[in-house]
Protein backbone atom coordinates (compact mmCIF):
# COMPACT_ATOMS: atom_id res chain seq x y z
CA UNK A 1 0.00 0.00 0.00
CA UNK A 2 1.18 3.82 -0.34
CA UNK A 3 3.22 5.36 2.88
CA UNK A 4 0.71 6.90 5.68
CA UNK A 5 2.51 8.72 8.17
CA UNK A 6 -1.08 8.86 9.95
CA UNK A 7 -2.47 5.25 11.05
CA UNK A 8 -6.17 4.89 12.95
CA UNK A 9 -7.03 2.44 14.91
CA UNK A 10 -10.58 2.73 15.85
CA UNK A 11 -12.24 -0.01 18.06
CA UNK A 12 -15.43 -1.82 17.29
CA UNK A 13 -17.53 -1.61 20.82
CA UNK A 14 -20.67 -3.34 21.24
CA UNK A 15 -19.87 -7.08 19.55
CA UNK A 16 -22.66 -9.08 22.11
CA UNK A 17 -20.98 -12.34 23.79
CA UNK A 18 -20.34 -14.77 20.77
CA UNK A 19 -21.44 -18.08 21.05
CA UNK A 20 -21.05 -21.44 18.98
CA UNK A 21 -22.50 -20.96 15.19
CA UNK A 22 -22.53 -16.98 15.74
CA UNK A 23 -21.36 -15.11 11.98
CA UNK A 24 -18.78 -12.82 13.11
CA UNK A 25 -18.32 -11.48 10.55
CA UNK A 26 -22.11 -10.21 10.44
CA UNK A 27 -21.69 -8.81 14.47
CA UNK A 28 -17.99 -6.64 13.06
CA UNK A 29 -20.26 -5.69 10.07
CA UNK A 30 -23.26 -4.48 12.24
CA UNK A 31 -21.09 -3.04 15.25
CA UNK A 32 -19.10 -0.70 12.48
CA UNK A 33 -22.40 0.30 11.24
CA UNK A 34 -23.43 1.50 14.11
CA UNK A 35 -19.77 3.63 14.71
CA UNK A 36 -20.95 5.07 11.09
CA UNK A 37 -18.40 3.11 9.63
CA UNK A 38 -17.51 1.22 6.51
CA UNK A 39 -14.31 -1.21 5.88
CA UNK A 40 -13.03 1.11 2.66
CA UNK A 41 -9.62 -0.77 -0.16
CA UNK A 42 -6.75 -1.33 2.09
CA UNK A 43 -8.46 -1.48 5.45
CA UNK A 44 -7.40 -3.88 7.84
CA UNK A 45 -9.37 -5.82 10.11
CA UNK A 46 -7.95 -7.30 13.30
CA UNK A 47 -9.75 -9.81 15.48
CA UNK A 48 -9.14 -11.20 18.42
CA UNK A 49 -8.77 -15.11 18.60
CA UNK A 50 -11.07 -15.29 21.51
CA UNK A 51 -14.10 -14.88 19.33
CA UNK A 52 -13.08 -16.49 16.50
CA UNK A 53 -12.46 -19.47 18.99
CA UNK A 54 -15.95 -19.38 20.30
CA UNK A 55 -17.94 -19.48 17.22
CA UNK A 56 -16.05 -22.00 15.53
CA UNK A 57 -17.09 -24.11 19.24
CA UNK A 58 -13.54 -24.38 20.07
CA UNK A 59 -14.67 -25.09 24.06
CA UNK A 60 -13.69 -27.75 26.16
CA UNK A 61 -15.48 -28.80 29.32
CA UNK A 62 -12.64 -30.44 31.53
CA UNK A 63 -14.54 -32.94 33.56
CA UNK A 64 -14.91 -34.67 30.14
CA UNK A 65 -11.13 -34.70 29.43
CA UNK A 66 -8.88 -38.27 30.88
CA UNK A 67 -5.68 -36.71 31.47
CA UNK A 68 -2.97 -39.58 30.28
CA UNK A 69 0.32 -40.73 32.20
CA UNK A 70 2.73 -38.08 30.64
CA UNK A 71 0.10 -35.45 31.95
CA UNK A 72 0.11 -36.84 35.49
CA UNK A 73 3.44 -36.71 35.45
CA UNK A 74 3.98 -33.10 33.87
CA UNK A 75 0.98 -31.56 36.24
CA UNK A 76 3.50 -32.31 38.82
CA UNK A 77 6.02 -30.62 37.76
CA UNK A 78 4.35 -27.78 36.20
CA UNK A 79 1.57 -27.54 39.97
CA UNK A 80 -1.36 -27.79 36.92
CA UNK A 81 -4.77 -29.12 36.46
CA UNK A 82 -4.09 -32.67 34.69
CA UNK A 83 -7.01 -32.37 32.51
CA UNK A 84 -5.77 -29.34 31.33
CA UNK A 85 -2.08 -30.20 30.82
CA UNK A 86 -3.52 -33.00 29.21
CA UNK A 87 -5.22 -31.04 26.48
CA UNK A 88 -1.74 -28.34 25.88
CA UNK A 89 0.25 -31.49 24.93
CA UNK A 90 -2.77 -32.13 22.38
CA UNK A 91 -2.55 -28.91 21.14
CA UNK A 92 1.31 -28.98 21.04
CA UNK A 93 4.16 -30.37 19.45
CA UNK A 94 6.71 -30.26 21.72
CA UNK A 95 7.08 -29.33 25.41
CA UNK A 96 10.34 -26.70 25.50
CA UNK A 97 9.85 -25.63 29.14
CA UNK A 98 8.79 -26.21 32.18
CA UNK A 99 8.00 -24.40 35.75
CA UNK A 100 5.47 -24.32 38.20
CA UNK A 101 2.62 -22.57 36.53
CA UNK A 102 3.84 -22.91 32.90
CA UNK A 103 4.13 -24.83 30.22
CA UNK A 104 5.83 -23.70 27.08
CA UNK A 105 5.38 -25.53 24.01
CA UNK A 106 5.64 -25.21 20.44
CA UNK A 107 1.99 -24.85 19.48
CA UNK A 108 1.15 -27.45 16.72
CA UNK A 109 0.37 -24.58 14.50
CA UNK A 110 4.52 -23.77 14.93
CA UNK A 111 4.54 -21.09 17.10
CA UNK A 112 6.10 -20.96 20.80
CA UNK A 113 4.06 -19.84 23.80
CA UNK A 114 2.85 -20.71 27.24
CA UNK A 115 0.57 -23.62 27.75
CA UNK A 116 -0.75 -24.27 24.13
CA UNK A 117 -2.65 -20.84 24.27
CA UNK A 118 -5.72 -22.26 26.26
CA UNK A 119 -7.42 -19.67 28.15
CA UNK A 120 -9.62 -19.74 31.30
CA UNK A 121 -10.54 -15.57 30.96
CA UNK A 122 -14.04 -14.83 29.86
CA UNK A 123 -15.02 -18.03 28.62
CA UNK A 124 -18.26 -19.21 29.88
CA UNK A 125 -17.73 -17.88 33.53
CA UNK A 126 -17.12 -20.94 34.96
CA UNK A 127 -13.29 -22.33 35.96
CA UNK A 128 -14.45 -25.60 34.37
CA UNK A 129 -14.85 -24.32 30.90
CA UNK A 130 -11.37 -23.65 28.40
CA UNK A 131 -10.90 -22.41 24.95
CA UNK A 132 -8.71 -23.32 22.39
CA UNK A 133 -7.26 -21.65 19.60
CA UNK A 134 -9.19 -21.50 16.35
CA UNK A 135 -8.21 -25.01 14.42
CA UNK A 136 -6.90 -22.74 11.33
CA UNK A 137 -6.34 -19.19 12.02
CA UNK A 138 -5.45 -18.82 8.24
CA UNK A 139 -8.65 -19.72 7.18
CA UNK A 140 -10.38 -18.36 9.67
CA UNK A 141 -9.18 -15.37 8.20
CA UNK A 142 -9.90 -16.07 5.09
CA UNK A 143 -13.48 -16.77 5.43
CA UNK A 144 -13.89 -13.24 7.17
CA UNK A 145 -12.13 -11.50 4.21
CA UNK A 146 -14.26 -13.29 2.00
CA UNK A 147 -17.57 -12.06 3.70
CA UNK A 148 -16.55 -8.59 4.46
CA UNK A 149 -15.30 -8.00 0.74
CA UNK A 150 -18.73 -9.49 -0.41
CA UNK A 151 -20.41 -7.01 2.51
CA UNK A 152 -18.94 -4.18 1.76
CA UNK A 153 -17.79 -4.62 -1.84
CA UNK A 154 -14.10 -4.35 -1.48
CA UNK A 155 -11.44 -6.75 -3.00
CA UNK A 156 -8.24 -5.03 -0.86
CA UNK A 157 -9.19 -5.55 2.50
CA UNK A 158 -6.96 -7.32 4.62
CA UNK A 159 -7.66 -9.50 8.10
CA UNK A 160 -5.53 -10.34 11.00
CA UNK A 161 -6.21 -12.73 14.06
CA UNK A 162 -4.35 -12.18 16.76
CA UNK A 163 -3.58 -13.59 19.84
CA UNK A 164 -1.78 -12.25 23.28
CA UNK A 165 2.15 -13.34 23.65
CA UNK A 166 4.97 -13.40 26.01
CA UNK A 167 8.10 -12.96 24.50
CA UNK A 168 11.59 -14.34 25.68
CA UNK A 169 13.93 -12.33 27.61
CA UNK A 170 11.20 -9.54 27.82
CA UNK A 171 7.75 -9.30 30.77
CA UNK A 172 4.63 -8.37 29.55
CA UNK A 173 2.30 -9.44 26.54
CA UNK A 174 2.16 -7.68 23.13
CA UNK A 175 -0.66 -8.79 20.50
CA UNK A 176 1.11 -10.88 17.63
CA UNK A 177 -0.62 -12.35 14.33
CA UNK A 178 -1.83 -16.12 14.68
CA UNK A 179 -3.60 -16.21 11.42
CA UNK A 180 -3.65 -13.73 8.05
CA UNK A 181 -5.60 -13.43 4.77
CA UNK A 182 -5.13 -11.01 1.94
CA UNK A 183 -1.60 -9.85 2.88
CA UNK A 184 1.48 -10.51 2.69
CA UNK A 185 2.63 -10.66 6.90
CA UNK A 186 6.83 -9.56 6.80
CA UNK A 187 8.10 -6.91 4.68
CA UNK A 188 11.30 -7.22 3.58
CA UNK A 189 12.91 -3.92 3.12
CA UNK A 190 16.54 -5.60 2.57
CA UNK A 191 17.89 -4.05 -0.44
CA UNK A 192 16.58 -0.54 -0.16
CA UNK A 193 18.19 2.29 1.00
CA UNK A 194 18.33 4.04 4.52
CA UNK A 195 17.82 7.57 4.92
CA UNK A 196 21.69 8.06 4.43
CA UNK A 197 21.63 5.92 1.18
CA UNK A 198 22.99 2.96 2.55
CA UNK A 199 21.59 -0.63 1.45
CA UNK A 200 19.70 -2.11 4.22
CA UNK A 201 20.98 -5.65 4.96
CA UNK A 202 19.06 -7.33 7.35
CA UNK A 203 15.60 -5.16 7.54
CA UNK A 204 12.65 -7.59 7.33
CA UNK A 205 9.66 -6.39 9.38
CA UNK A 206 6.95 -8.26 10.84
CA UNK A 207 4.18 -5.87 9.50
CA UNK A 208 1.58 -8.05 11.10
CA UNK A 209 2.91 -8.65 13.84
CA UNK A 210 2.95 -4.52 14.46
CA UNK A 211 -0.74 -4.33 13.51
CA UNK A 212 -1.59 -6.60 15.90
CA UNK A 213 0.01 -4.68 18.47
CA UNK A 214 -1.20 -1.99 17.78
CA UNK A 215 -4.76 -3.40 17.47
CA UNK A 216 -4.24 -5.05 20.92
CA UNK A 217 -3.39 -1.91 22.35
CA UNK A 218 -7.03 -0.85 21.47
CA UNK A 219 -8.22 -4.16 22.49
CA UNK A 220 -7.09 -3.79 25.63
CA UNK A 221 -6.50 -7.44 28.02
CA UNK A 222 -9.14 -7.26 30.23
CA UNK A 223 -13.08 -6.37 30.41
CA UNK A 224 -13.05 -3.48 27.65
CA UNK A 225 -14.89 -5.60 25.36
CA UNK A 226 -13.30 -4.55 21.72
CA UNK A 227 -12.63 -7.57 20.13
CA UNK A 228 -12.35 -6.40 16.55
CA UNK A 229 -10.01 -3.04 15.94
CA UNK A 230 -10.42 -1.41 12.11
CA UNK A 231 -7.30 -0.76 10.93
CA UNK A 232 -6.60 2.58 8.17
CA UNK A 233 -3.38 4.14 6.85
CA UNK A 234 -1.22 0.61 7.32
CA UNK A 235 1.70 0.32 5.08
CA UNK A 236 1.55 -3.54 3.72
CA UNK A 237 1.54 -5.62 0.98
CA UNK A 238 -1.89 -7.06 -0.47
CA UNK A 239 -0.86 -10.62 -1.48
CA UNK A 240 -1.95 -14.64 -0.67
CA UNK A 241 -0.04 -14.72 3.20
CA UNK A 242 -0.02 -16.96 5.98
CA UNK A 243 0.95 -17.70 9.72
CA UNK A 244 3.87 -20.36 8.18
CA UNK A 245 5.62 -16.91 7.07
CA UNK A 246 6.17 -15.66 10.16
CA UNK A 247 7.60 -18.08 11.93
CA UNK A 248 11.55 -18.35 12.11
CA UNK A 249 12.61 -21.55 10.72
CA UNK A 250 14.15 -24.19 13.37
CA UNK A 251 17.15 -23.95 11.81
CA UNK A 252 17.51 -20.45 12.12
CA UNK A 253 16.19 -20.50 15.85
CA UNK A 254 19.10 -19.41 18.47
CA UNK A 255 16.70 -19.83 21.40
CA UNK A 256 15.63 -23.21 21.93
Amino acid sequence: MENSSRLLCIGVPGIPQVQTGDDVAALVAQGLRRLGESIEEGDVLVVAQKIVSKAEGRWVYLPDVSPSQEALALAQKAQKDPRLVELILQESNEVLRVRPGLIIVEHRLGFVCANAGIDHSNVKGHEDWVLLLPRDPDASARALRKAWQRMFGVQNVAVIINDSHGRAWRLGTVGVAIGVAGMIPITDRRGEPDLLGRTLQVTVVGTADELAAAASAVMGQGAEGIPVVLIRGARYRAGEGRLRDLLRPRELDLFR
